[in-house]
Formats: C-alpha cells, sequence, structure tokens
C-alpha cells in the first residue's frame, strides 16, 4: 500500500510540472454525441488521470486504454469535481456507467465496473444521462 501511495505522489507531482500530459486526443462518438478525449494509455498518465485539475469542459473528457480487458478500480481522490465514468469493453459496448462519481479526501471508495472494460471514458457527471449512454450502447473512436 505505501508503494501505492508514493507511485500517485509521484504522479500527482510529474502531473504538476507538466510532464504528464496525454500525448494524444480522440474522438469518442456515441448514438447522437461526441466527445474529444485525451487518450492515456501509459502507467504513469493513468495514474494522474484527472487529479488536480480544476474543471472539464463540456464534450471533452479522458479515455484510459489498457493492454487487456480486465475489472479495472478507479479512485476520486485529489479530484476537484464529479465525473461520470463509461466503462467500455474491447469490442467497443458500454459494459457499465458509474454516474456522478464524487471527490473524495480521505476515505475513497474504489469505483469498478461489473463486467472486465478495456476501456473507461471520463467525462463530466450526468453527461451519460443528458445523452441517454445505456449499458449496450456501442461507440466509435
Amino acid at each position: 500500500m505505501r508503494g501505492y501511495v508514493c507511485a500517485l505522489i509521484i504522479a500527482a507531482l510529474l502531473f504538476l510540472s507538466g510532464v504528464v500530459r496525454a500525448a494524444s486526443t480522440a474522438q469518442v462518438r456515441f448514438n447522437n454525441v461526441s466527445v474529444r478525449a485525451e487518450v492515456v494509455s501509459s502507467d504513469r498518465e493513468r495514474a494522474a488521470g484527472l487529479m488536480f485539475r480544476e474543471t472539464l469542459d463540456a464534450g471533452e473528457g479522458m479515455l484510459f486504454v489498457f493492454d487487456r480487458q480486465l475489472r479495472y478500480s478507479f479512485w476520486m481522490k485529489n479530484m476537484k469535481f464529479p465525473l461520470d465514468l463509461i466503462w467500455i469493453s474491447r469490442d467497443k459496448t458500454v459494459v457499465d456507467i458509474t454516474r456522478a462519481a464524487q471527490p473524495c479526501v480521505n476515505a475513497c471508495e474504489s469505483l469498478s465496473p461489473i463486467q472486465p472494460a478495456k476501456y473507461v471514458l471520463e467525462v463530466n457527471a450526468g453527461f451519460a444521462a443528458a445523452h441517454n449512454i445505456q449499458i449496450g450502447d456501442r461507440i466509435d473512436f
């Protein structure tokens, strides 16, 4: 556990120094909406995620890309605003949605999908409901 905390501190410092930034973006398309998402695929980028950012513009998000399809865990530590997490399988189908995950300070809940996912799209809270995104929806990017 101590090593994990150290890794998070290092990721936070790298993020704050501007070293960790997503190298690319992708247009993630649902039924009737598109999100411009920063693509993060390295351990360092995924560890930093959206921590310490003040806001996320409407129509923007962060797409986490993993090598394998598993039940990855996320948490909302050092976040400044709530998020929807849209869990996506390797065949680009929504397998779960965590709605309005709230920032945490000390005791942080671990958020995991009900089914394995290869991708996770983080967007502002309320996005999934506003655009009627449901489990089973197909996406493209």
